[in-house]
């Protein structure tokens, strides 16, 4: 069997470990650098910080061989394509189970399909291929902040609605997410496990529902092509922009330690990053913030809070509803 390659490694961190290393060395190495020395993108870099993803083993070490900051002895490596055997198993046992055979004349089984699709299942008048209705709610707090959670780690097709959500640290705030889905539209989501991402996609597939959040202002397709922005029937209301924020923030926001040493010693405390490569948005956001009375800056991708005091006001007037970044806020 060969050797698996440096880019098919992935290090895998304990919970909240594979966040701490990275912001330990982003007290060294400021984004772009870790960026360029891992061979990635920034955006990337921000992603394996908020444990959205498993970063690669050899970025690991040579961040880790730069800052000399130690890796967590608890870590440990896997291959990106570890689970496809497992999942070929599962798959045979569930054919196994359904049809109690393998099929065996696959040929015949594709011609017959398209005889039925040709004769039946192109047509729009058969029952299976009708739109199916969902609930369409006011445009309210919660419909707001769906809209958040959309814009910052989810996107829409001409027939799905996906959020993608890490697997481990956010997934006391994947169900919240099923439930307000749940609750706004009347549709209970799938949620499929991607083990080689470490993500969970939370995924309403109903054309109705892509309709209904195009119309009230999400985009179809590449958010950041288009250079997305709040909707403004969302900028219009004070009570609909927070919580669109709010949304936002707890998907593709982190809480930060900063960490700094003045005449030998050491100062932290906590500042809070949004990122979006949408500069539309990230104005947006800014502005939202900066009416509630906080100093929030533009730096590259990120719209920051800095001071304890903006921190403060953060977490009373616009809150969260991710565990994690309470979490990590108070500790």
């Amino acid at each position: 069997m060969t050797e698996p390659s440096k880019d098919e490694l992935r290090i895998i961190f304990q919970r909240g470990e594979q966040q701490k290393f990275l912001i330990d060395v982003g007290t060294k190495l400021t984004l772009k650098e870790m960026a360029r020395i891992c061979a990635c993108s920034p955006r990337t870099v921000c992603d394996w910080r908020r444990e959205k993803f498993a970063m690669r083993n050899d970025c690991a070490r040579l961040l880790s061989e730069r800052t000399n900051i130690p890796i967590p002895t608890t870590a440990s490596t896997r291959n990106r394509y570890a689970h496809t055997r497992a999942a070929g198993l599962k798959g045979a046992q569930a054919v196994q189970a359904k049809y109690g055979r393998f099929p065996i004349d696959e040929v015949r089984r594709k011609r017959a399909w398209r005889t039925w699709w040709q004769s039946e299942g192109i047509s729009m008048a058969n029952p299976l291929l009708q739109p199916r209705p969902i609930r369409r709610p006011q445009r309210h707090v919660e419909l707001a902040e769906f809209i958040g959670i959309v814009m910052g780690d989810g996107g829409i097709s001409d027939y799905q609605v996906v959020v993608t959500l890490h697997d481990t640290t956010d997934l006391e705030y994947g169900t919240f997410v099923l439930r307000l889905a749940e609750k706004l539209f009347g549709v209970r989501p799938s949620v499929y496990h991607h083990a080689k991402y470490a993500a969970n996609n939370i995924v309403v597939s109903r054309r109705e529902l892509v309709r209904f959040l195009h119309r009230a202002g999400l985009p179809i397709g590449n958010k950041v092509r288009q250079q997305f922005d709040i909707p403004g029937w969302i900028k219009k209301n004070k009570k609909l922009s927070v919580a669109c924020v709010r949304g936002l923030v707890d998907t593709d926001g982190c809480v930060i330690i900063h960490r700094y040493r003045v005449r030998g010693k050491l100062y932290r405390y906590k500042k809070l990053s949004f990122t979006s490569r949408s500069r539309p948005l990230q104005q947006s956001v800014a502005k939202i913030l900066a009416d509630l009375g906080m100093r929030a800056r533009i730096s590259g991708y990120d719209v920051r809070l800095d001071s304890i005091a903006d921190m403060q006001k953060y977490f009373l007037l616009v809150g969260t509803h991710n565990p994690k970044h309470l979490k990590r806020y108070r500790t």
